[in-house]
């Protein structure tokens, strides 16, 4: 399987649950190198809602190959919640369908602190490193599927 060139993937990560953020980041970051890619480009957006936007931006710079968007939305006492998840979950859905560059959906969408803390590379699973290994095997998928690719 080849690999997209290095340094050529980004990063949009919701800061709004600053912790949580840093360590959706780290996950992220830690998958991309793993696969031989420089750190990722971070460019970050006040909440979940912003996403999208920051994604497509990042699409349709041709700089990258591929766009992992991180945050977290806990669930409070509205219905708040569900439309931000909702409308962050289409809207990078969109980004990827209308530009071809693959976005992974790196949100945890959760009813508390304590289960985003074990997602976000805690007990259960990292969801930006799963974020981050979804972006690459779409963009290795690509690759090899283009005309002239590897596959």
């Amino acid at each position: 399987m080849s690999e997209p060139s290095p340094g050529s993937f980004a990063i949009c990560v919701a800061r709004f649950y600053a912790e949580l953020a840093e360590r959706l980041v780290a996950g992220a970051q830690a998958a991309f190198a793993e696969a031989g890619a420089r750190e990722a480009d971070i460019h970050d957006v006040p909440g979940a809602f912003e996403l999208p936007l920051a994604a497509r931006y990042c699409a349709q710079s041709g700089r990258y190959v591929g766009v992992a968007c991180l945050g977290a939305v806990i669930k409070g006492e509205t219905d708040h919640y569900r439309y931000v998840c909702d409308q962050a979950a289409a809207g990078i859905q969109r980004v990827a369908l209308d530009t071809g560059v693959p976005c992974a959906f790196g949100v945890l969408t959760v009813e508390t602190m304590s289960q985003a803390l074990a997602r976000a590379g805690g007990d259960r699973r990292d969801q930006g490193r799963h974020a981050a290994e979804a972006v690459l095997a779409l963009a290795s998928m690509r690759e090899r599927l283009a005309p002239g690719g590897a596959g």
